[in-house]
């Protein structure tokens, strides 16, 4: 029979459960014995301590000098030592105060050293030591909820400081825009004039890009970007992206070749979400190629997959380069010289947008000087449907059967600007500068389309939009929501109020054209 299978003898057994803490080490101070008492002090099991730990390596910091400069000497030289007060680590890292009585004696020719140790902490003392332990722990906790609230209260002012740059941006931007669509009817015979408008027109759709760019920011931060999707024609869906960019391209008089698969390629994505993803490339191959340039944008079908490449003859990426290129923020130095004005958050905009239609992006290039190649692969849709929307405008409708046009807009500049661009199309248009104004307006003209902003000094655009359709005239009337404001929640707030539509500001002209003439287009921007 081993020694753990042996009953314990009275003596073993004494020495188990005596009531203070026993053990021996060897005169090193390894521990060769020791009691159930003194583990459960220690918090260490038997087996941990025996032929393992030192009686030292218990010990704090202090303990284990006062050990080597007095204890270790004294055993040596007058054989015991009396009521030692030391700290002890116990498991979880807690002090545990104890009194130490140690004696070194000589067993079969073999010295040992025999410590008796007592606890010597005040129950009082260590309940309100444990309360005071429980308390710091609530406060920690209270602390902690009190730290994520201001977090959550610090996003949502965040978000509402977005909302409310971006609305506040948008809205000096409208009249902007109309008077430079205003501009493009006239002929001018100064050169000068010329440049100048279409300057000004640069300039404006940079800076709505970047007002754009600034809520895409916190919507990729919070996740709260969602899809529409539905079965679109790769190659009507590319057309779009790449006339929409053609003013960005012919303003540093590059080349764009456009090469789209011969037979029908569909995938299944939000069309807006998948024009941003290739006009931000093609905006990026614009902006870091030298004037003159040449860019190629192609689309076509490999195996399951929907493959786009924008590839121009640019500045290149250099190596070192690529693994950081899509995250947020993100501009090569290089670039930055060339670069027209941006936020550095295009190139994160598309990775998010494809891995979100369940995609992937790459960049690829020969280095500084050498171009670079963008790659977008997007699987096709489980069901091609020849008759998927194609979401192109057509500027060129102008027989409107909406010919009585009210704008409804407190920002005069906006609405004398977008009544003269619509006058000069063709349309009666009218304008009103507040909520009572247009709705009494709107039933006196017999206005066949209203459009409103929703920030209006008397009523809100939502109310006037519900008072009309109260109306008998304005039943069948067409009611457009142009506002600064852009959110989700502010076009679903639009369509319950009974709105047909939500633009935001600055309208594109050639959109609220065809919905005026009674085209099906998508008005998100």
């Amino acid at each position: 029979m081993d020694s753990e299978q042996r009953p314990l003898s009275s003596i073993d057994e004494a020495f188990e459960r005596a009531p203070c803490g026993l053990l021996a080490t060897t005169v090193d101070g390894m521990i060769v014995r020791v009691n159930s008492t003194f583990c459960g002090w220690v918090g260490y099991q038997a087996q941990e301590l025996l032929e393992k730990r030192r009686i030292q390596d218990l010990l704090t910091i202090g303990g284990k000098v006062f050990h080597q400069t007095h204890w270790a000497p004294l055993l040596q030289m007058q054989r015991s030592v009396a009521e030692v007060k030391v700290d002890m680590i116990h498991r979880d890292g807690q002090k545990v105060p104890m009194l130490i009585n140690a004696a070194r004696r000589r067993h079969a020719d073999v010295e040992y050293n025999e410590f008796a140790v007592l606890v010597v902490i005040d129950r009082h003392q260590y309940e309100r030591e444990l309360l005071r332990a429980r308390e710091k722990a609530e406060v920690a906790l209270e602390e902690k909820r009190v730290a994520e609230e201001a977090l959550r209260e610090a996003d949502r002012r965040k978000d509402a400081f977005m909302a409310t740059l971006a609305h506040e941006l948008r809205n000096p931007l409208a009249p902007m825009r109309n008077v430079v669509d205003l501009l493009r009817l006239k002929n001018f015979a100064d050169p000068q004039l010329l440049w100048a408008r279409d300057v000004l027109d640069r300039q404006m759709v940079q800076m709505t890009h970047l007002v754009d760019g600034l809520l895409e920011v916190s919507r990729i931060s919070e996740g709260k970007i969602t899809l529409r999707r539905e079965s679109l024609d790769l190659a009507t869906a590319l057309k779009y992206a790449a006339e929409a960019c053609q003013s960005i391209v012919a303003a540093a008089s590059h080349t764009l070749t456009v090469a789209l698969p011969h037979q029908p390629v569909f995938i299944n994505a939000d069309p807006t979400r998948f024009s941003q993803i290739v006009q931000n490339l093609l905006n990026n191959a614009a902006k870091y190629t030298p004037d003159g340039g040449a860019i190629w944008l192609t689309g076509r079908r490999e195996g399951e997959q929907a493959v786009i490449s924008v590839r121009d003859n640019g500045i290149g990426i250099a190596t070192e380069h690529l693994p950081s290129l899509f995250e947020m923020f993100s501009q090569l130095g290089a670039g930055l010289e060339r670069s027209q004005g941006g936020l550095g958050i295009g190139l994160s905009l598309v990775r998010t947008l494809t891995e979100l239609h369940g995609g992937s992006v790459s960049a690829h290039s020969g280095g500084a000087g050498l171009g670079s190649e963008f790659i977008v692969r997007l699987p096709l849709s489980n069901e091609p449907d020849a008759t998927a929307a194609s979401h192109v405008p057509d500027p060129s409708a102008r027989n409107a059967t909406r010919h009585r046009v009210l704008i409804v807009d407190d920002n005069e500049d906006a609405a004398e600007s977008l009544a003269m661009l619509l006058q000069a199309e063709g349309y009666d248009a009218r304008t009103a500068s507040d909520g009572k104004t247009g709705v009494r307006l709107a039933d006196e003209f017999s206005a066949e389309a209203i459009i409103l902003d929703i920030g209006l000094p008397d009523m809100t655009g939502y109310e006037v939009a519900q008072a009309v359709r109260q109306s008998q005239s304005g039943k069948s009337a067409l009611v457009i929501a142009l506002t600064g404001w852009g959110q989700k929640q502010d076009k679903q707030d639009a369509e319950l109020a009974g709105c047909d539509f939500h633009f935001t500001k600055p309208v594109d002209l050639g959109r609220l054209l065809a919905i005026l003439a009674g085209g099906s287009v998508d008005p998100a921007a």
